[in-house]
């Protein structure tokens, strides 16, 4: 697995493209929504509105957040064979939410996370790769389980829009299907036949403008040969478990907006908003900005916007966006910056001191 072009330098400061798309990004989400909420927010309504919020709900979002980071560290710690302390599990839970915040949905935030924690804790690349594996690996398939949970759920609940209307609910179905697809690709050639992905990119490398990644390409598919053999190697129980972990990381993520949009509008159908959810995050993940900037907001109008009065649709989504985007970013930036700090202070103390010259 080969790191993304221009990614955040853990050895000194970040290049200035990557600043630049991130502050981008940000600046994307707040301008859309701005925008919604010029479209959508009513002071008056929103105040005589406010009386029915209820907090408690609210700290139970506020909950989930947390919940969301302890399972996800919990699960690296497991996966790792308990090579990551719990604690180096949370700050490597964090930066990996992080660079997904600020690399393309389809990206993801794996390989930079893979190189922070092969540095955090002086661990062989290859090794904090194939743990990153593995947890992608269970990702994608707790995605392809909710796919077939939407499926299963739309003869009984409008899990798509309405506003989606006819071609967009098939097309919206037709990726599902392909993603599905991959997902169960992607799992037979790491568990059963890895010589297939092998075999496929080399027909790919065929052509002429991509004989030039040949090399590189075989090299990669080779590591991943070794890292799958690993992976295959564990018992049952480890999958069980790793999956488990897993769920309860991306439901408590999602556990997030229900609460949000509970605690401002009580008659909510809450199993709706659910599985509203799930169909709105798998279909942000093709988006092509950093941590879907602009498109996630749309999405959000789209899908959770209808199930509640249009007054709370802009604070539900910059509530939910400040909890699970922007917090997300400003912990990264700081545990990122405070390990360059630490790797800038320890090769000042590697450095040799040079002796003082001898007086002739």
């Amino acid at each position: 697995m080969s790191l993304p072009p221009q990614s955040p330098s853990l050895n000194g400061r970040a290049p200035s493209p990557w600043r630049a798309r991130l502050l981008g990004s940000i600046a994307l989400s707040l301008v859309v929504v701005a925008v919604i909420t010029y479209f959508t927010f009513d002071w008056q309504a929103f105040v005589e509105a406010l009386h029915e919020v209820n907090p408690l709900l609210l700290i139970l979002g506020l909950g989930t957040v947390g919940l969301r980071v302890l399972f996800g560290a919990w699960r690296l710690h497991y996966v790792s064979h308990r090579h990551l302390t719990f604690r180096a599990a949370i700050r490597c839970q964090l930066v990996w939410d992080f660079s997904s915040n600020v690399t393309p949905s389809a990206i993801g935030g794996g390989p930079f996370a893979a190189l922070f924690i092969a540095r955090d804790q002086r661990l062989p690349v290859g090794e904090t790769t194939a743990i990153l594996l593995f947890a992608i690996l269970l990702d994608q398939l707790f995605f392809a389980f909710t796919i077939v949970v939407i499926l299963a759920a739309l003869p009984f609940l409008p899990a798509l829009p309405s506003a989606m209307g006819t071609v967009g609910s098939g097309t919206f179905l037709l990726y599902l299907g392909l993603a599905l697809g991959w997902v169960a690709f992607f799992a037979y050639t790491t568990f059963f036949r890895p010589e297939l992905l092998e075999g496929l990119a080399r027909r790919i490398l065929r052509f002429r403008r991509l004989r030039r990644f040949r090399a590189r390409v075989i090299q990669e598919l080779f590591s991943l040969k070794e890292r799958t053999q690993l992976i295959r190697s564990q018992p049952l129980g480890f999958f069980l478990k790793g999956f488990l972990l897993t769920s309860a990381a991306w439901i408590s993520r999602h556990l997030l907006l229900v609460f949000l949009v509970w605690s401002v509008y009580p008659e909510a159908d809450a199993v709706l908003v659910f599985m509203r959810t799930l169909a709105m995050t798998l279909g942000s993940v093709v988006l092509p900005t950093p941590g879907g900037a602009g498109g996630v907001e749309g999405l959000y109008v789209l899908f959770i916007g209808p199930l509640m009065p249009r007054h709370f649709v802009a604070p539900t989504l910059l509530l939910w966006r400040l909890l699970s985007y922007y917090l997300f970013i400003a912990l990264g930036l700081l545990l990122t910056g405070h390990h360059m700090q630490q790797r800038l202070r320890r090769r000042r103390q590697q450095r040799p001191t040079p002796e003082p010259a001898e007086e002739p």
